[in-house]
């Protein structure tokens, strides 16, 4: 009885450890650092030739604030959050290069390396994959966060066409 005791607190510890995030004063995560950014690219263009949608890739890393400032923005602003659902689909690449190689480095290179723009930064793309545009973030600021009337003007511009 004791062992068992013993063995659920120690699978417990484990389990709170894998899912602590990385960079845990930066709040939750934003991108998976574990995914595949080819296969989310891949599994993203089917589902955007399915529902006649263009693709939004977001390159950024968890520890980077202005990647979480952009997501807040993404996931809280109800027009944003509704243009991208109506228009998108929307796809976090992890690009961190802390602490290790970079991760997702040949989903940057398939891209034209959007991230010597800086990070967060954003890729539109077709159904196909054809890169509409790459947009610099920083462009898309106001103060100390992002603008939801710059982001949404962005989203409106680059929805695929007959959606806007």
């Amino acid at each position: 009885m004791k062992l068992a005791s013993v063995l659920l607190l120690v699978v417990a510890c484990l389990v709170s450890r894998a899912a602590e995030p990385e960079y845990p004063k930066q709040g939750p995560e934003v991108y998976d650092s574990k995914a595949d950014g080819t296969v989310l690219v891949t599994a993203a263009l089917a589902r955007a030739h399915a529902e006649g949608k263009n693709v939004l890739l977001d390159f950024g890393a968890n520890w980077c604030p202005w990647c979480h400032k952009l997501h807040d923005v993404f996931a809280n602003n109800a027009a944003v959050k509704a243009t991208i659902e109506r228009n998108f689909v929307l796809v976090y690449i992890d690009v961190n290069k802390r602490n290790g190689p970079a991760r997702n480095a040949a989903v940057n290179d398939r891209f034209g390396n959007p991230i010597s723009h800086g990070l967060p930064v954003l890729v539109v793309t077709d159904d196909t994959g054809k890169v509409l545009t790459t947009q610099d973030t920083g462009e898309l600021e106001d103060g100390d966060t992002h603008s939801p009337q710059k982001v949404l003007a962005f989203l409106t511009r680059w929805a695929p066409a007959g959606k806007k």
